[in-house]
């Protein structure tokens, strides 16, 4: 039986850029603190440059999913983005919720330190997933360990060897029970901790710094994770 319902997913915040910048990120460079969305075979209903962006791609049976992002200018280069995340979760409707509306947040937050440090630089994007093992209750919680980051704090300095990846130093941007972000000179690492919303352990890796590799990072990346969760 499926549980067909309508969600809306509500975000406002500001971001360190201007709403051309944010526009520019948001519609063509969604690899540098997303995830690509070229393939999507979204329509612009609304359309006004650089403030108003309504994308929607509608399916069988009603279903729909819409992405809405109103900005206006802020002093000092900055913009106000409200976002509006709409459309029709087809089976597990407070499980996807509760993912998606988490998710958001974590998102946002990247797409603001994207546009802070890397804004306009070519990226190369790589996404890893870890094994199946991962879908514990303990399984980010496994990783932050492993990372050498469980008691770091969202702000703090970190200097990290990890086998097989090597040296990383960086900052921790983001932290909480479901998501981590480390943000390096050069590159900005995503850690999702799926694994509470019934997934796998995720990490996504935004490498800006002209010389990346998506095969080798791959690779490495995921010996380490097949290595926790071994």
């Amino acid at each position: 039986m499926t549980d067909k319902r309508k969600f809306e997913i509500v975000y406002d915040t500001e971001l360190p850029g201007t709403p051309e910048r944010v526009w520019e990120a948001v519609t063509k460079n969604t690899p540098a603190w997303m995830f690509p969305t070229d393939q999507w075979p979204a329509v612009r209903t609304v359309d006004e440059y650089p403030s108003h962006l309504v994308s929607r791609m509608d399916g069988p049976d009603g279903w729909f999913n819409q992405l809405e992002h109103v900005l206006e200018p802020l002093d000092g280069g900055r913009a106000r983005l409200h976002y509006v995340h709409s459309g029709i979760f087809a089976d597990n409707w407070d499980e996807q919720y509760d993912g998606a509306s988490k998710h958001t947040a974590f998102y946002l937050h990247t797409l603001g330190q994207y546009l802070k440090y890397f804004d306009g630089k070519p990226v190369i994007f790589t996404d890893i997933q870890a094994p199946a093992a991962s879908q514990t209750l303990d399984g980010f919680d496994r990783l932050k360990r492993a990372l050498g980051v469980a008691s770091s704090a969202q702000g703090e300095t970190v200097e990290l060897e990890l086998d097989g990846v090597g040296p990383l130093t960086g900052e921790v941007d983001f932290s909480n029970e479901f998501f981590l972000g480390l943000r390096t000179a050069d590159t900005m690492y995503r850690f999702f901790g799926r694994n509470a919303f019934g997934a796998p352990v995720g990490m996504t890796v935004h490498d800006f710094s002209g010389s990346g590799d998506a095969t080798a990072t791959a690779q490495a990346w995921a010996g380490f994770l097949a290595k926790i969760y071994a």
